[in-house]
């Protein structure tokens, strides 16, 4: 479930970012090639702040992986 929240927002980021880019300013590009390169730097660390964020909310947490613990 974890998964499918950190893909839809996402999709949300990069989407508004293109709207924003489109309607407002083209620096707002800025944004998705941030959420670009987070997506990224996941894939290769597996570690994605949203994913601590959800787990210190209390959702979808994982057992086997420690994230964020203090």
């Amino acid at each position: 479930m974890k998964e499918r929240i950190v893909r839809a927002v996402a999709g949300v980021f990069v989407l508004t970012s293109i709207s924003l880019a489109y309607f407002i300013h083209v620096n707002w590009l800025l944004l998705a090639a941030f959420v670009g390169l987070n997506l990224l730097q996941s894939s290769f660390t597996k570690f994605c702040p949203l994913e601590c964020i959800l787990d210190r909310a209390g959702i979808g947490k994982s057992a086997n992986k420690p994230c964020c613990t203090n």
